[in-house]
């Protein structure tokens, strides 16, 4: 049955990889989108933000694709949405704004007909769209995730991310896609750099379980993508090199970048010496960057309520502000 108030929903933004866990690690983060639906006697899209220049606002939108793929999924037919977004998430900066996105779509979706799909499935439809588990792993399900797709089933392990760890982004000022970055990626790589990124992902995981923190910045190391796109981000490659030596636990690019990402212990007397740092190898560069300090977000797509019958943005403030 279709709720005929709608539904609002929460999604938050995404790093994938932690650095060697190519296409299979994740972790959601303190920065959301919000996506509001409900049925329509035609489909109308209201846009809201900063980070909405260039989305469509006909029935080529994402968000309205993916949600009558959900409806077809469960024999339901919906043809005309009202659907309202809002997001703090850049677009195409390695933060999971696609993966938002598409996760915002068939969570809310789902709700809107009374959730006749499994979460399961909708993390294999999400994997099918994005073709990596990562990014729509952590949005859906929230804290650290490694996750395999095997092209129809994904299969994932969740994590609580430790109560310490606190998250540094360093954005710069330019949009870099998926496929743009994945066209340096060599077709091949060597047995030694293979067994170079198997033990650190490894090693990765099993010390993000275990909150082993002295061991991120050995276990972040990459040899399998992140060598092939320093190019693609001036002064990346100085950073990866000496971003722990000023107070990082970790460094890493951000899914594709540009976005650094930097792991940070909460209670570190030496963080604003990595944000200066971080950003003025940014600006030697001739890079323009934004910081925001980050929490991993414990939560993944998550039901706020009904679409409101007054200002979608004014509820939005709330929850921003709550």
């Amino acid at each position: 049955m279709i709720k005929p108030e709608g539904v609002c929903v929460r999604i938050p933004a995404s790093t994938a990889n932690l650095g060697p866990g190519f296409d299979t690690l994740g972790m959601a983060l303190s920065m959301y989108s919000w996506i509001g639906m409900k049925g329509s006697k035609e489909t109308v899209i209201h846009l809201y933000g900063n980070e909405m220049d260039g989305i469509p606002t006909d029935k080529s939108n994402l968000v309205y694709k993916v949600a009558q793929m959900v409806f077809r999924e469960a024999g339901v037919q919906v043809p005309e949405l009202e659907i309202s977004m809002y997001s703090d998430i850049p677009l195409t900066r390695g933060l999971g704004s696609s993966a938002s996105a598409i996760v915002g779509a068939l969570f809310a979706a789902n709700e809107l007909i009374g959730s006749p799909l499994s979460k399961a499935k909708l993390f294999d439809m999400a994997t099918a769209i994005e073709d990596h588990p990562d990014n729509v792993g952590a949005s859906l399900f929230g804290g650290l995730i490694t996750a395999i797709w095997d092209g129809l089933h994904a299969d994932y392990i969740r994590m609580e991310p430790h109560e310490e760890l606190e998250v540094l982004v360093v954005i710069p000022d330019f949009q870099l896609s998926t496929s743009e970055a994945r066209k340096g990626l060599p077709a091949q790589i060597s047995r030694k750099d293979a067994v170079y990124n198997i033990s650190r992902s490894s090693l990765l995981v099993a010390a993000l379980a275990q909150g082993r923190l002295d061991l991120i910045s050995r276990a972040m190391s990459d040899r399998l993508h992140q060598p092939y796109r320093a190019e693609l981000v001036p002064g990346m490659a100085e950073i990866l090199e000496n971003a722990v030596a000023h107070g990082a636990l970790g460094i890493a690019l951000s899914g594709a970048g540009p976005t650094l990402l930097a792991l940070v212990e909460r209670q570190s007397q030496r963080k604003k010496e990595l944000e200066t740092y971080l950003l003025n190898t940014m600006k030697a560069e001739g890079i323009r960057a934004s910081a925001s300090w980050l929490s991993p977000s414990r939560k993944g797509a998550l039901l706020i309520g009904s679409m409101p019958s007054g200002s979608f943005l004014e509820m939005i403030k709330g929850e921003v502000k709550a």
